[in-house]
């Protein structure tokens, strides 16, 4: 049997991995009778920890929230994921948040095993981290949104365009998402009653929060809204196309700002974009793979046509020139031979094209 301090901390991690436990399965995995965890209970209470328990048959106990931080029991990999997720978020897009995670990784890493403590120092060992580009989202800003978006309430915000100008939006927030660059928000434009994204670096929240409303659905999910608006913003030409080849293969070979919508296992829907459309044809060529072109994108089908037209020709004249340098060779090698037998003849004293002794020569004896 544990002694009383080690099975203290065992019961509060136990307390911690699921939300409702019943005292006889509390027992046994402890190893002690119902009276001895209720003992321990009483004695995390003591202590600060609010557990609460739940009458009945089936009653047990759960870790309620309390006014401070319990100590949290990780296991070997969730310590070390915690620590490499601390040092990626101290150099990530959020700002002012790099001295916390520094912090909180200062304080993992001094009560880490040794054999962790150096799996952990090896990461940032080896690890050649770029700063984050372009402007970093507010921690409380992001954490206004989230709650909206958990609360289904209305918001307006001034917003700051890409041309830099200054406008007041009224949102309904429903979604926050990270690109990895980025952080945007999913909302419902009241004003323009339509599904907005809003680049949260260039976002402000006003206080107090609006009234709370029913939540709404998109059309689609809020990472493929993001990735059509960072597109649109993008590309100054685009066309939706069905490629005749499954979805999963279009995907590894287009831009992530490319949306392939799956169809039928053997094509897909391709909503692509460039600068303009000759060169989105070129992109289009470079699929390997047959393509369908909208009556919408008549441009995009010229070019194509003018593309194929012109490998067409690249292709006839690399024959045709394959084909002079195959006959002047013959006719250099013929030469050649020629040339040969005629040098041969006259050592011989034949003629090169009979065999039969040359004209005016001696035989030899």
């Amino acid at each position: 049997m544990l002694d009383t301090s080690a099975r203290l901390l065992r019961l509060l991690t136990l307390l911690q991995v699921r939300p409702h436990w019943a005292t006889a399965d509390l027992a046994d995995r402890l190893g002690v009778a119902p009276r001895t965890v209720r003992r321990d209970v009483g004695r995390l209470r003591q202590l600060g920890y609010p557990v609460h328990a739940t009458p009945g048959v089936a009653g047990g106990y759960r870790l309620g929230s309390g006014a401070r931080l319990p100590p949290l029991l990780l296991d070997d990999a969730e310590a070390v994921a915690v620590a490499v997720a601390l040092r990626a978020a101290a150099g990530g897009t959020v700002a002012g948040i790099e001295e916390p995670c520094l912090s909180a990784l200062t304080k993992l890493e001094q009560v880490l095993p040794t054999r962790l403590r150096h799996r952990v120092a090896t990461v940032p060992a080896y690890t050649v981290t770029t700063p984050p580009g372009g402007p970093r989202a507010d921690p409380d800003v992001l954490a206004t949104l989230a709650a909206a978006c958990r609360d289904s309430v209305r918001l307006r915000v001034d917003y700051r365009t890409h041309d830099g100008r200054a406008d007041l939006r009224t949102v309904e927030p429903h979604r926050l998402v990270h690109t990895g660059r980025r952080w945007y928000l999913v909302a419902w434009d009241v004003d323009r009653a339509d599904w907005r994204t809003f680049r949260v670096d260039r976002l402000r929240p006003r206080t107090p929060a609006g009234p709370r409303v029913p939540p709404r659905e998109p059309p689609t999910d809020a990472a493929t809204l993001v990735t059509r608006g960072v597109a649109d913003a993008l590309w100054r030409y685009r066309a939706r196309v069905r490629v005749h080849a499954p979805a999963t293969a279009v995907a590894d070979r287009v831009p992530p700002t490319w949306p392939v919508i799956a169809g039928d296992g053997t094509s897909c829907v391709l909503d692509a974009g460039a600068d303009d459309p000759r060169r989105l044809a070129v992109y289009l060529a470079a699929l390997d793979a047959e393509v369908e072109v909208p009556a919408d994108a008549p441009e995009l089908a010229a070019e194509l046509r003018a593309l194929a037209l012109r490998c067409h020709r690249a292709a006839n004249q690399t024959s045709a020139a394959n084909q002079t340098g195959a006959a002047n060779r013959a006719s250099a090698a013929n030469q050649s031979g020629a040339g040969a037998a005629g040098q041969a003849g006259r050592r011989t004293g034949r003629s090169p094209s009979t065999g039969s002794p040359a004209s005016g020569s001696i035989p030899s004896r």
